[in-house]
């Protein structure tokens, strides 16, 4: 595959369910090596156009590409070089997590036998566990080690946090998939959907926030966090204030907090003028980006 290849391109998606448009005309492009987010509340769209994309649902307009390829044409050859972890996963339960990783390895054509006793030991599975034993956070680490141990060139992910213990999901996404990506970082790529953002904040390269199944913003992480601003600032005494151009306006006393979009200089300058005995201001973290994204319906 060409650099300049798109991992995943989605063009114009729409899956309908009935009268419900579970997707909505969504269009986005993962480039190789990237992580990339994909936020939205429950019932957004995000499982829907994963399923999509792995040829789990047809799309009902609109296309969908991975690797260049139509998932619905070339489904094979397209999974043979990604890894996917659903929010609910399952095992055979007469199987062991040992039997389960042997199974798993069997449809691979490469198998890391190094980092799956790392991972093993890391999560502190038993290899000879019965999977119907396992709790539903071991289940999910089962999964990741099953989905990194190939080493893929797509890791996708739908909430692949969930179950995990707070301590086990950071070290999950710090230390597994930054490894996983920093073990060959111009080829490997992952696409996570999840609504524990703060904990990927480090690792989001780009983003879209869907809601209602239709984009709501798409944009490079570092380009959204120059864009959004918290501007704080105290005054004398209380103030009527008209700052218009504002996402935001909170007043509590004296105290005012701010959101700026694309024009915190302006805001700073308008509130500088109103001499505030304190003022300071701040990017958004991407979590915040995302609580402060239904907003921009009403701007």
């Amino acid at each position: 595959m060409e650099n300049n290849t798109p991992v995943i391109e989605i063009r114009d998606l729409s899956r309908r369910y009935g009268k419900l448009d579970a997707v909505n005309g969504l269009s986005l492009k993962v480039l190789p090596g990237k992580c990339y987010g994909f936020f939205g509340r429950n019932g957004a769209g995000k499982t829907t156009t994963i399923k999509c994309l792995l040829n789990l649902l047809r799309p009902t307009t609109g296309s969908v590409r991975m690797f260049g390829l139509d998932p619905g044409k070339n489904e094979v050859a397209i999974k043979s070089r990604l890894s996917y972890v659903p929010d609910q996963v399952a095992f055979y339960p007469w199987m062991t997590v040992r039997d389960t990783l042997e199974y798993l390895a069997s449809f691979r054509e490469h198998w890391n036998r190094d980092l799956e006793d790392d991972l093993l030991n890391r999560f502190k599975l038993d290899p000879d566990q019965k999977t119907s034993a396992l709790s539903k956070g071991m289940r999910t680490q089962l999964a990741l080690i099953g989905a990194i141990c190939p080493e893929p060139e797509l890791l996708v992910l739908d909430e692949p946090t969930s179950g995990l213990d707070p301590i086990v999901r950071r070290e999950f996404i710090e230390t597994v998939i930054g490894a996983y990506q920093s073990g060959d970082s111009d080829r490997r790529t992952v696409f996570v959907s999840t609504h524990l953002i703060s904990e990927f904040e480090g690792l989001i390269d780009d983003f879209t926030i869907i809601e209602q199944g239709r984009e709501l913003l798409a944009m490079n992480a570092d380009d959204a966090r120059e864009r959004f601003k918290k501007i704080r600032a105290r005054f004398a005494k209380e103030l009527k204030l008209d700052l218009s151009g504002a996402l935001q306006v909170k007043q509590n006393g004296r105290d005012v907090e701010v959101l700026a979009n694309g024009n915190s200089a302006k805001l700073l300058e308008e509130l500088k003028a109103l001499q505030p005995e304190e003022l300071k201001y701040e990017s958004l973290s991407l979590e915040e980006i995302f609580m402060a994204s239904n907003l921009l319906k009403k701007a």
